[in-house]
Order: C-alpha cells, then sequence, then structure tokens
C-alpha cells in the first residue's frame, strides 16, 4: 500500500512539486511578509516553505517533519541553516510557549489525529502567536489527485476547518485560496502563475488548497498537557 503513497519529498523533488512550491510561497508570504526575528516553527512537511522566514537576519526557523507516510522521509539536502526533526503530532518536543508563528502544510490532513495536533500547537505557540494553516479544499481538483501529497489525506470544508480550529481553542482570522489550476497545470510555471494571479482575483474560493490563518483563543480554555516525545531526529534541536 506504501507504494501508491506519494511521499511529500519526491514530489518536490520534481518539477511540478517546485512550481507548486513557488506558487504557493507567493500566497504564504502575503499572510507573513516578513516575520522579522520571530521564532517560526513549521509542522507536516514545510521545508520547501520556511525559506521564505530563514534567512541570516531573521529569527529561528524549525521544521518539524510529521511521522507519517507522507512527511516522513526527508529530502537529500535540507541545508546547512536548517533545523529539521521527525515528531509526534500529540508529543512536540518543544517548550510551551516557545514558538511566535507556527506553519502547518501537509499537516491537518495526513495524520490520524488532528486535533491532538492542533492542541499541541496551541501549547507550543506564545498567547499572540500565529497559525498558518494549509489544507486541501475537499471541493477542488487537487485533494482527488493521488499524484501530490494535497491528495494523500482528508481535505477539509471551510467549516470543518473553523469547527476544528475552535475546538482547539483557535480562531480563524484571514483565510484565502490557492492552486487553482488542476495538479497538471503546475507543469508550466507561466501557465500556473498567470492563472493563479487571474482567479486568485475572480474566484477566490475555488483554490485547490485553503489557507487560514488563525490565532489563539486563549480565554476558551486550557488544553490538557501531554508529555513531550521525539522521534528519530535528524538534528538536536536546541532553544535558543
Amino acid at each position: 500500500m506504501q507504494d501508491d503513497i506519494r511521499a511529500a519529498s519526491r514530489f518536490y523533488a520534481s518539477r511540478p512539486g517546485e512550481n507548486t512550491a513557488h506558487l504557493l510561497r507567493q500566497r504564504l508570504q502575503a499572510f507573513w511578509p516578513d516575520t522579522g526575528t520571530d521564532r517560526v516553527l513549521g509542522l507536516g512537511y514545510t521545508l520547501p516553505y520556511l525559506p521564505l522566514w530563514s534567512r541570516p537576519a531573521a529569527g529561528l526557523c524549525v521544521s518539524g517533519r510529521l511521522d507519517t507516510h507522507v512527511t516522513r522521509d526527508a529530502p537529500r539536502d535540507i541545508g546547512p541553516a536548517t533545523r529539521d526533526c521527525v515528531v509526534a503530532e500529540d508529543r512536540l518536543p518543544f517548550p510551551e510557549l516557545h514558538f511566535d508563528r507556527v506553519l502547518l502544510v501537509h499537516a491537518l490532513e495526513t495524520t490520524d489525529r488532528p486535533d491532538d495536533l492542533l492542541r499541541s500547537v496551541w501549547k507550543v505557540m506564545k498567547d499572540d502567536g500565529r497559525l498558518l494553516l494549509v489544507v486541501p479544499n475537499r471541493s477542488g481538483l487537487w485533494a482527488h489527485s493521488d499524484g501530490t501529497p494535497f491528495g494523500q489525506g482528508a481535505p477539509f470544508s471551510p467549516r470543518q476547518i473553523a469547527r476544528r480550529l475552535s475546538r482547539a481553542f483557535l480562531r480563524a482570522e484571514r483565510h484565502d485560496g490557492a492552486l487553482f489550476l488542476p495538479p497538471i497545470g503546475a507543469a508550466h510555471r507561466r501557465i500556473a502563475a498567470t492563472v493563479e494571479a487571474v482567479c486568485h482575483m475572480v474566484l477566490p474560493g475555488l483554490g485547490g488548497v485553503f489557507v487560514v490563518e488563525a490565532v489563539k483563543d486563549v480565554y476558551a480554555g486550557v488544553p490538557a498537557a501531554t508529555p513531550a516525545l521525539i522521534r528519530a531526529p535528524r538534528r538536536i534541536y536546541e532553544p535558543g
């Protein structure tokens, strides 16, 4: 069965994967154009996107690949400036209230424990932290394509995302759409970029993925604590 799984590392090593990352990076950067010296945590498979905020003068960026068939494998070259490890969704090995921003890509749809993952995110985010979440649109073509990691898990509707966030004491503040062409269209970067720009203005709700920014609802309650566990670390993480 694992032969049918499209691992994120293999997808992003391909030309369509590179073009997809290019398109999605533009949308993510529109949400967070500059994170300054904020500490950024990427969960799921975020290695193609963290370079947006891991410049030399920027704050700490950490990649936590979820221990799933889609996100577990690492690319051949991660890069010397990236801190990377494999983590369990319900026991993140980071201090509480440690990160200013958390990015989730190939995370909520690939895990069997999405509620536990979001509760863990709540705990490691600062009280004024921000979460940026990318999930496949259940009505979009990307969610039904086996050739990309976006088609490997459970897609979501906007209402489902809002309910998940609410249960984890997170509140959605902004949302957008991205990846408007069918997956096969990502092989042609210029065409895809043009269609992306036009559809984003005309049909923003019909993207293949949703991009949602959320904040902590600090007055809603505190999730139950769970012990931390790290699996198969690639590099040792030291809070700094």
